[in-house]
């Protein structure tokens, strides 16, 4: 039997293992929205210019709503025998309208159809996710506002640096996301060109307007190179390198999940929802959400991997190698989609235990800047020396096995004469974050500033989708 696609070129189809390698209808079948509305730009484009009749374009689009309808029941049959999701359209097509459905690939290639289908889909996709990243930037944001007064410790290294407040901390992710929401519209204005009319790799004789097609698909403008227009996927490792940078800022506080619900620290508490249990250890409740939060930023990166890999050496214009480009941005975007949902869901019931915190702050001489800037200020030390002398109080803390504003003014004078009893109104970790009002700080004040300023942005955010 010959195959109908290739026409007379080819005696006989392909066997079984050139089947199998060959088809994409097991995955590219969910571009069969982005197809369909592709096709219904094309034929209208075509009737306006002449090139088909009006007749033949309401019998296109007739039998086009009416396959969208069918796949959206659930009663299309996709066929691997007719490889991609291309074919599988036009076939059913063929059915519903006879030898009309052929005028329809008139002027286009499945090079430029496929390259504008996969746009659509990618850009339908980061409106999607760019209202997920709002969404928890909101639950985030609500989650700062409760708790900028609430005291924990900030580390580096994993070890207690200096007390900062648990508000603004949790905005540090509201800060990260709000740059991954501008990444993915970044990459979405940039992939806002229409590939339609550029036919196989060199444009096409025919009077199309491809400037029409491109306003009928919400897109900007057509994109200006034909050869381009089928071989680029720029806007797929852009919408990838995104969404790995955002899988990554997810993984960072899913990390933190992890560490903070342990008994070790006790900051945090997840409820039933986003835990399990162990099947021999009764007491257990795994973080096992944001574990796999943590584990699918590999799966994202490496879809991004891989398809710099397919890409890297490439001629133009087209070639089968990019039938590879989909699978792992449908992966990719699927899996970081279900990230923001879980993490929101995380974030938004996440419990949260203030003496913990509280504690853990007082804890590792926290406040030790902080004399060593008092020292600066009122005793008129250079810093090096207020640092030396710092160090010195701390030793002398840890060999007495007490905090630093446990210490006796006479032990504070020992190490320096010009210390006062003002000294300890800053080793409290209370006013330690309190004064740490300079712009972008941990004060509480600037925390409830900057929940103001990023609930102002949700909404206009919001307003504007």
């Amino acid at each position: 039997m010959s195959n109908r696609m290739w026409g007379g070129r080819f005696g006989s189809g392909p066997d079984d293992i050139m089947e199998e390698i060959n088809a994409s209808i097991g995955f590219d079948q969910r571009l069969f929205a982005q197809d369909i509305r592709g096709s219904l730009a094309h034929a209208e484009m075509l009737v306006a210019q002449g090139i088909i009749s009006a007749e033949d374009g309401a019998s296109i689009s007739q039998g086009l709503t009416q396959i969208l309808a069918e796949i959206n029941a659930g009663e299309f049959t996709f066929s691997r025998a007719l490889e991609d999701i291309h074919m599988n359209i036009e076939a059913r097509l063929a059915e519903l309208i006879g030898p009309t459905a052929g005028r329809l690939h008139t002027a286009r290639s499945r090079n430029d159809q496929v390259a504008t289908d996969f746009r659509l889909y990618v850009r339908d996709t980061l409106d999607h996710l760019a209202a997920q990243i709002s969404t928890l930037m909101g639950v985030l944001v609500t989650k700062a506002e409760a708790h900028a007064d609430t005291i924990m410790p900030g580390f580096t290294h994993l070890q207690p640096a200096q007390p900062v407040s648990f508000g603004h901390h949790i905005l540090a992710y509201v800060e990260m996301l709000s740059r991954d929401h501008s990444r993915l519209m970044d990459a979405r204005k940039r992939m806002n060109e229409s590939p339609l009319g550029a036919a196989a790799l060199a444009g096409t004789g025919f009077d199309i307007d491809r400037h029409a097609t491109a306003q009928a698909l919400g897109f900007d403008a057509p994109t200006g190179n034909s050869m381009d227009s089928v071989s680029a996927r720029d806007f797929a490792l852009e919408a990838l390198s995104a969404a790995a940078i955002c899988a990554t800022h997810l993984s960072r506080l899913a990390e933190e999940i992890v560490v903070y619900t342990t008994p070790n620290f006790g900051f945090f508490t997840l409820p039933d929802a986003f835990s399990t249990g162990s099947s021999i250890m009764p007491q257990k409740r795994n973080p096992d959400a944001a574990e796999l939060i943590r584990a699918k930023s590999g799966r994202i990166i490496g879809s991004l991997t891989g398809l710099f890999i397919v890409m890297k050496g490439l001629p133009l214009a087209y070639s089968k190698d990019m039938q590879e480009d989909k699978e792992g941005v449908f992966n990719a975007l699927d899996s970081l989609s279900l990230c923001l949902a879980a993490m929101a869901g995380m974030m938004d019931t996440l419990g949260v235990d203030k003496t913990a915190m509280h504690q853990a702050a007082s804890k590792g001489y926290s406040t030790a800047t902080d004399l060593a800037d008092w020292l600066v200020r009122e005793a008129g030390l250079p810093f090096r020396d207020a640092h030396h002398a710092t160090g010195a109080l701390v030793a002398m803390a840890e060999d007495k096995a007490c905090l630093l504003d446990e210490l006796s003014l006479d032990d504070m004078q020992s190490v320096n004469a010009s210390i006062t009893q003002g000294i300890f109104d800053v080793l409290s970790v209370e006013n330690s974050v309190k004064s740490r009002t300079s712009y972008g700080g941990t004060a509480p004040d600037n925390v409830r500033t900057m929940v103001a300023k990023w609930q102002a942005w949700l909404k206009a955010t919001e307003a504007a989708q």
